[in-house]
């Protein structure tokens, strides 16, 4: 039987493999604020279940089956998170915290009338691709994290990380969203960045920094009158 704790494993173990990194009890207990005692357990009945194996040093894996669900899963908490934004208009830093909640609640009848009203779109309010990218992925198509980028150059932001309430809070304050262009000035002495945010002056510590991805802004194009 499905339910809404393993629903809600096999989508952490996804989008824990899309930050790149072996997906552990620990990291998983972690994710999902729960004891690492209950992650074991858990663990176990997946396991039982053919949703997920166990690698070396007990990395755990989905299995086809398991990333079905978790994909299922994910598609869902898109639709939400676009619907309440797009729809709605909550904020874009709030729509995450509600999905979580709704995602399991969406019947398939449901998710076909939100695939109709709102139509086929890759990314969710935060930039994030609907088919989990690692951070090879965002590489290979030419995304940068803010904390490696260039100074003097001038890109927009692509995706945040959207996991945490508090950091969108944080972003969400000084303009640092989806689409913003984005021009670092200098790097400084203590390690926080000088920006430019839409021509505004931010200072950012380099733990945000690594939880925001950019793109290179094209050109702004010269309208003839």
């Amino acid at each position: 039987m499905l339910t809404v704790s393993k629903e809600d494993y096999l989508k952490a173990i996804a989008e824990a493999e899309a930050e790149g990194q072996p997906v552990i009890g620990a990291r998983l207990a972690h994710w999902l604020s729960v004891t690492p005692p209950a992650v074991t357990f858990s663990v176990k009945r997946l396991t039982k279940d053919g949703l997920v194996t166990l690698g070396k040093n007990s990395e755990i894996r989905l299995t086809p089956e398991g990333r079905k669900i978790a994909e299922a899963t994910i598609m869902r908490h898109h639709l939400i998170e676009r619907m309440l934004f797009e729809v709605f208009d909550m904020p874009w830093h709030e729509v995450h915290e509600e999905a979580e909640r709704l995602e399991h609640a969406v019947s398939p009848v449901f998710e076909r009338k939100l695939l109709e009203k709102l139509g086929h779109k890759d990314t969710c309010p935060h930039g994030n691709g609907l088919s989990l990218r690692s951070p090879a992925d965002r590489q290979k198509k030419g995304m940068s994290l803010l904390s490696e980028v260039d100074t003097d150059e001038e890109y927009t932001i692509a995706s945040v990380y959207e996991r945490d309430r508090k950091l969108l809070e944080f972003l969400d304050r000084y303009g640092l969203r989806p689409g913003a262009r984005v021009k670092i000035e200098a790097r400084n002495y203590d390690g926080t960045l000088s920006l430019l945010v839409d021509k505004r002056p931010v200072h950012l510590g380099g733990v945000v920094a690594e939880k925001i991805w950019l793109a290179k802004s094209e050109p702004k194009q010269k309208h003839s009158r």
